[in-house]
């Protein structure tokens, strides 16, 4: 099967990496060639257009920022696909959007998967990251070989559009254990704790999660450097707060987490870092939150 893969940014380089590494034949493209040239010396096909790319892949890979810019992608894309060729979005989509985007690739004769992905940038550069699967499970088993060097944990959560609800959920909860993570952490600091033990005794402890132990140890270096940026965190809370309303469930912990990081990119920034939220706590109070032996980035 003859791969092609669009946007090789900060989670689609290594997963597109991943499927070089592992033998597969890959096709890449992205408005920065220079994003491609670890692929390129790895055996990967540069092409100058995603049309150009499209042409020849079996599968179409795309990894964005955003529904408008995949919607820009895709439509570039399909004419040149073959028919019968398979379309994988793996950015995170409203579910109306990635509804929407398949009816256009079908009325081209492609097939559509969605695959979203969750856990960090981190956990992509290995391998390890969780792949969310939405579409026919025939069409997500075939490809099952493929997305297991993207990621070691592979759900299919049912039709197309069920990985776009499950993802935004996944990455509501993740915003609100970091504001959580923020305050419990300066309770610490302003309650004359050793900020490096107390944030290995939360890990410790029940109170610990995901977020905790990772984003919490780029809050303690001062780097916030999780590859992430407010801007997604609020368009991922977006399509949060309208599942809310269009499924009756009040998202009173969302809405507020929402609020804040709207006050947050007001403060720093929409490219600024999604962890620099706990920033504006730090600022209120005049406290930082440093400890010493923590990285700058996760590995």
């Amino acid at each position: 099967m003859h791969y092609g893969f669009i946007g090789l940014g900060n989670l689609g380089g290594h997963m597109a990496e991943n499927l070089v590494k592992a033998g597969f034949k890959l096709s890449v493209t992205d408005l920065d060639k220079k994003l491609a040239e670890r692929h390129i010396a790895r055996g990967a096909t540069w092409h100058d257009t995603p049309a150009s790319l499209a042409a020849e892949v079996d599968c179409l890979i795309t990894c964005l920022p955003s529904p408008k810019v995949s919607e820009i992608v895709l439509r570039q894309a399909l004419p040149a696909m073959k028919k019968g060729a398979h379309w994988i979005e793996m950015s995170t989509l409203g579910r109306e959007d990635i509804l929407r985007l398949a009816g256009i690739a079908k009325e081209h004769g492609i097939e559509t998967l969605e695959c979203p992905v969750t856990g960090g940038v981190h956990l992509a550069a290995h391998g390890a990251i969780t792949v969310l699967g939405g579409g026919d499970k025939a069409l997500f088993e075939l490809h099952t070989p493929a997305l297991s060097v993207i990621g070691n944990k592979l759900f299919h959560m049912g039709p197309l559009g069920s990985a776009a609800i499950i993802k935004v959920i996944t990455n509501m909860l993740a915003f609100i254990h970091l504001l959580s993570c923020g305050e419990a952490l300066m309770l610490a600091k302003r309650g004359g704790l050793d900020l490096a033990q107390a944030w290995h005794a939360i890990k410790a402890s029940s109170g610990s999660s995901f977020v905790h132990e990772t984003e919490g140890q780029l809050i303690l270096n001062g780097s916030y450097d999780i590859a992430f940026t407010m801007d997604l965190a609020l368009k991922d809370l977006g399509f949060a707060m309208e599942f809310g309303k269009e499924f009756g469930v009040p998202l009173d912990l969302a809405g507020i987490t929402n609020q804040t990081f709207v006050k947050g990119k007001a403060a720093y920034g929409g490219s600024a870092q999604s962890t620099q939220i706990v920033k504006l706590l730090e600022d209120v109070l005049g406290t930082d939150l440093r400890a010493p032996g923590f990285p700058a980035r996760l590995e």
